[in-house]
């Protein structure tokens, strides 16, 4: 055979790997066949409902006598909150075998990539667009230095997260976006150190974070399984309730002993360990309620379910 006759190497590729995979949409509520799904068109309308109504209340007035600066902490604190709920994916398709799921978790990252911008935009603005200053105020403020920080790590995944960089990057795709773990922990670190005192939202979404870590830990085996998330769930509500006691007993001069023997009596108030708590047995409940009934009808073998391309 001549040299001119053999394949090239992206076909000798295709017969390996197979024919690519198919591309998305042109728009992000339609799924890579070009068909309309409701899926990702309520999701995408849930990413865009907080800056939208965050917008309505700008407009009548409803932000307190400083909006910006409201608005500023509002966008960060969504960003974060993205951050929370695109890890929270993939146990979901682990723990109630929703594999469509995996098709909204880039966006998911991308609205917290944008949250991320508008708050460092709008803080720009509110420092009247003085550029310099924004860029010596972020290198002399370690709150500040965390948070941006977080936003470059966001940055790096948003701008790698296209079916480009994954053919491109091949095995270290998946490696290189682990980075959302620790911008998740920054930008909860973040959350704290500009919070100082009521750091209630905080300790909320470090527990949820460490839930998620948890899960993430557990062996592939029992990732799936309902019992597992009861430890789960008691160890993220203890670590919330330690990091709480650390934050006021180190950063703060407050009776930290105090407010760890909080958790213990809810008649005043609910305390934010106790939350993750509730949404970790809440979350086991559910899950042993969908494998009961999954035991009880049958689901189609593994194999012969069609897996979805993650999105």
């Amino acid at each position: 055979m001549s040299e001119a006759a053999l394949p090239s190497p992206a076909a000798r590729r295709r017969r390996r790997d197979g024919p690519p995979p198919p591309r998305p949409g042109p728009w992000p509520w339609l799924d890579r066949g070009g068909r309309f799904s409701p899926l990702k068109a309520l999701v995408l309308l849930g990413c865009l409902l907080p800056l939208l109504w965050l917008a309505w209340l700008w407009v009548a007035g409803a932000l307190g006598p400083e909006p910006l600066t409201r608005a500023t902490h509002e966008t960060g604190d969504w960003c974060v909150r993205f951050l929370l709920i695109g890890l929270a994916v993939t146990p979901a398709r682990w723990v109630f075998d929703w594999q469509r799921v995996m098709q909204v978790r880039r966006m998911l990252g991308l609205a917290a990539l944008g949250y991320g911008l508008v708050h460092l935009a709008l803080y720009v603005g509110n420092e009247h667009l003085r550029l310099w200053h924004v860029l010596l105020e972020i290198v002399r403020r370690p709150y500040l230095s965390t948070g941006f920080t977080a936003l470059l790590l966001l940055a790096v995944l948003g701008w790698t997260s296209t079916d480009g960089w994954l053919r491109r990057l091949g095995r270290e795709w998946k490696p290189l976006h682990r980075l959302a773990y620790p911008a998740t922990a920054l930008g909860i670190l973040h959350f704290y150190m500009q919070s100082k005192i009521n750091v209630s939202e905080p300790v909320l979404m470090s527990g949820l974070f460490l839930w998620l870590m948890l899960w993430r830990g557990l062996p592939a085996r029992w990732r799936g399984a309902p019992w597992p998330l009861l430890p789960v769930a008691l160890l993220a509500a203890v670590g919330a309730a330690g990091l709480e006691y650390l934050w006021y007993a180190l950063a703060t001069n407050l009776p930290a002993g105090a407010i760890l023997a909080a958790n213990l009596d809810t008649d005043f108030k609910i305390r934010p360990a106790v939350w993750v708590l509730v949404a970790g047995l809440g979350t086991a409940a559910l899950a042993a309620l969908f494998w009961g009934v999954r035991q009880i009808f049958g689901s189609p073998p593994a194999l012969a379910r069609p897996r979805p391309l993650e999105d």
